[in-house]
């Protein structure tokens, strides 16, 4: 990378607690820039994907109930909310928060999915509709799965021309790519194309700290040292992994997400399916300070052994 971790950290960590403030004043939501977007984003992100809409069991069923864990959020210093055009009434629940909250202050990130060209823009125009908006902030290629699929993004006239047509319409002020499963795809298309943001999975079990040889790829040696290089917004994802961590000592909330946190990333987007996970995710991010390298090899050291199941788990995973 071009300037290191703890660099990175701290000079795009611009919130929190400042020298000088009273020991008992209640701590802020930490914010950083998201890269060359110049976004200040609180370093926790609200994920709007099954944790918040039910679709696995969990989350929010109730629509009133949704609306207010959001407004939770937004009263707790997040800034940042992450949805899709694919995820069920999670649109259109965050437009009525918005809409509740006063719709400003609060930065919106939605994703399209399919790779139709043709039908692109009536998918984004319904996107804005359910979110209230007539721009959103971030507009991202959804799911990037393989190098097929990126070159079936990249064909003339297709979806990542029309991502970029809708930012000089002014319907997104940036775009971006997110990605599960390919971290060599991701780095490709980061190489080849000026996109401003990216969000991909980093989470300790999927490490490139401790790479055995002929191990798979990792994002966070791979796409993640070029998305640093060209200054790009970078939100991490899949931190709790789906909840298919083993069960060890060393998985526990603070260190999955400290974990994450302490890489150039601008925010983490984590869902909370609970109040309460709501409310212990941004204890965690007010209170977060980097971690060691040291620490963070241990943590990794820990989980990374079963990176192949992992990375099983996200070959075959459906986001919603």
């Amino acid at each position: 990378m071009s300037i290191s971790r703890r660099e990175f950290l701290e000079t795009a960590t611009v919130g929190g607690i400042t020298a000088g403030s009273p020991a008992t004043a209640e701590p802020k939501m930490p914010v950083r820039i998201l890269g060359k977007t110049g976004l200040r984003v609180s370093i926790l992100a609200f994920g709007g994907g099954s944790r918040f809409t039910g679709f696995k069991d969990a989350g929010y069923r109730d629509e009133d109930k949704a609306i207010a864990i959001l407004l939770r959020a937004f009263k707790l210093g997040i800034n940042y909310i992450d949805t899709a055009d694919d995820y069920g009434v999670s649109e259109e629940r965050f437009g009525k928060a918005l809409a509740a909250h006063g719709n400003k202050g609060i930065f919106v990130a939605t994703k399209i999915t399919s790779r139709d060209p043709n039908t692109f823009q009536a998918t984004l125009e319904r996107s804005l509709k359910r979110l209230g908006r007539s721009q959103v902030d971030v507009l991202h290629i959804h799911d990037l799965s393989s190098d097929a699929d990126l070159a079936r993004i990249e064909a003339p006239g297709g979806v990542l021309e029309r991502l970029q047509q809708a930012k000089d319409k002014k319907l997104t002020r940036f775009i971006g790519v997110t990605c599960h499963r390919a971290p060599l795809t991701l780095q490709k298309a980061l190489e080849r194309h000026d996109f401003d943001c990216t969000q991909m999975a980093l989470n300790a079990a999927q490490a490139g700290l401790q790479m055995p040889p002929n191990a798979t790829a990792a994002f966070e040696n791979t796409a993640l040292p070029v998305a640093v290089r060209k200054k790009m917004g970078i939100l991490g994802m899949k931190i709790w992994l789906q909840d298919f961590l083993p069960d060890v000592p060393e998985r526990t909330a603070r260190n999955l997400m400290y974990y994450t946190l302490s890489l150039p990333v601008a925010s983490a987007v984590i869902g909370s399916s609970k109040p309460e996970y709501l409310e212990e995710n941004a204890r965690l991010a007010k209170a977060f300070q980097p971690l060691e390298k040291s620490e963070m090899l241990d943590i990794a050291g820990a989980l990374s052994r079963h990176k192949a199941a992992m990375d099983r788990v996200f070959r075959d995973h459906v986001d919603a």
